[in-house]
């Protein structure tokens, strides 16, 4: 079996810039909150470096449901695969329940980011050993994510 690898929770609400004139979420909104995840990822794990040197090559999201102004929101992150010079994220954004409407799942997706060490040449480079020993999951992460997590929808209590 593969060990589990990190994860990040992120929470935050809809806000005004990130609808369209209906009133719920426009589809680029996911990217700013799967991109916030993702730095609030780096940051606890304290790779130094990162952003700037790691850009997406990949990147693709369902659409589930829509997700309304002032909704909470709730955005699970994992790393799913670290290659010698890629780095695979998978993500699930949440609407918490609001005005009557439950807890939905809005957006579910994965992006790949390859490392282009700053100041180099536009390649790709290996990922520096540092880096990945502090994606690798503490024992704390695979207790939270729970057995068999891999294999279905992440269980995240809402937010309160």
């Amino acid at each position: 079996m593969a060990p589990e690898m990190a994860r990040a929770v992120h929470r935050c609400r809809v806000e005004w810039p990130d609808t369209d004139a209906s009133g719920h979420y426009h589809n680029s909104a996911v990217v700013r909150f799967v991109e916030a995840a993702e730095a609030a990822l780096v940051r606890e794990r304290g790779v130094v470096g990162y952003f700037g040197a790691a850009p997406r090559v990949r990147y693709e999201v369902d659409f589930a449901s829509p997700l309304w102004f002032q909704q909470e929101v709730t955005t699970v992150l994992d790393v799913e695969r670290i290659g010698t010079s890629s780095l695979t994220f998978r993500f699930e954004v949440w609407g918490e329940e609001i005005d009557g409407r439950p807890r939905r799942l809005a957006a579910s997706g994965r992006y790949t980011v390859v490392h282009v060490p700053q100041g180099e040449e536009r390649g790709s480079a290996p990922w520096p050993a540092e880096w990945i020993a502090a994606l690798a999951a503490a024992p704390a992460d695979a207790e939270r994510a729970g057995p068999g997590s891999r294999n279905r929808r992440w269980e995240v209590p809402p937010s309160r």
